[in-house]
């Protein structure tokens, strides 16, 4: 997975939560990949600070571009990829990247914790892959990228709502796989384990927070469910990511990799 040569030349891809982590290192990678890649977020000025950087490092004849929406409202999320469509053509690669994890144990998790958890995690890769995936029906080509978690993959205590809602995710990428299985539309998910990124800054933060330990143990602690004993790359996640939306990787659907350094192995 790794390498890059303009394999994706010619192709459009969002990705949303793409202007900073895991969601940003997939957009670097599909750019250096070959593809037209927009951007997809809430706040404008994140997005258009990592649009200008990736401009300097974009190849020739690939766009990059960025749209704000919340990806939770279904109005906001039909204008933008309207206006992603008008920037750099129908989207034929999406990468549902945006989430946000909250930790609380379960008998304090109320009604609106739950529904944000749902709304951000699940809902969102929903409407934003209905408004995805016609163009690549009509295309007879797509690749839908699901970034999920290890946490729909297996249960971790104090965050029931996110491992409900990417448990979600991954359901629905088993069930849309087989939909489109005959379409030339594969649908896949990504599982990463604890990476380097701001959702897990924040579990350092409150681990401390509660705990008392240094911030060094509580980075410890995470890292220690990989049984590499390090936090998972950004990086590394999107190269998983971009072998998936490669025109080789054509017979790869339905499926969701772990990216955990062997803390879950898929069966």
């Amino acid at each position: 997975m790794t390498g890059s040569t303009a394999t994706l030349a010619g192709r459009h891809a969002l990705v949303t939560g793409g202007g900073r982590g895991i969601g940003a290192a997939i957009a670097r990678r599909l750019l250096a990949d070959g593809a037209s890649v927009t951007l997809l977020g809430r706040d404008a000025g994140t997005l258009q600070a990592t649009v200008q950087a990736l401009r300097e490092q974009a190849p020739a004849g690939a766009m990059v571009s960025f749209v704000t929406a919340d990806i939770a409202d279904a109005g906001s999320v039909a204008c933008a990829f309207a206006a992603a469509t008008e920037q750099a053509g129908p989207v034929s690669m999406l990468v549902n990247n945006a989430g946000q994890a909250h930790s609380a144990p379960f008998m304090k998790t109320d009604a609106a914790l739950w529904q944000r958890m749902l709304d951000v995690n699940l809902t969102g890769t929903f409407l934003c892959t209905q408004a995805a995936l016609p163009p690549m029906l009509e295309a007879g080509w797509g690749r839908i990228v699901n970034v999920a978690s290890t946490a729909g993959l297996i249960g971790y205590g104090y965050v029931s709502a996110y491992c409900a809602a990417k448990h979600g995710v991954i359901g629905l990428t088993r069930a849309l796989a087989l939909e489109t299985a005959a379409k030339g539309v594969t649908v896949n998910a990504v599982c990463p384990g604890y990476t380097e990124t701001d959702i897990v800054r924040d579990a350092v933060a409150n681990i401390v927070g509660k705990t008392g330990r240094s911030e060094d143990q509580a980075r410890a602690e995470l890292a220690a469910r990989n049984p590499q004993r390090r936090l998972v790359q950004p990086e590394e996640v999107a190269d998983a990511v971009a072998w998936l939306c490669q025109p080789s990787a054509g017979a790869i659907t339905g499926q969701a990799i772990p990216v955990a350094g062997g803390e879950v192995m898929a069966g």
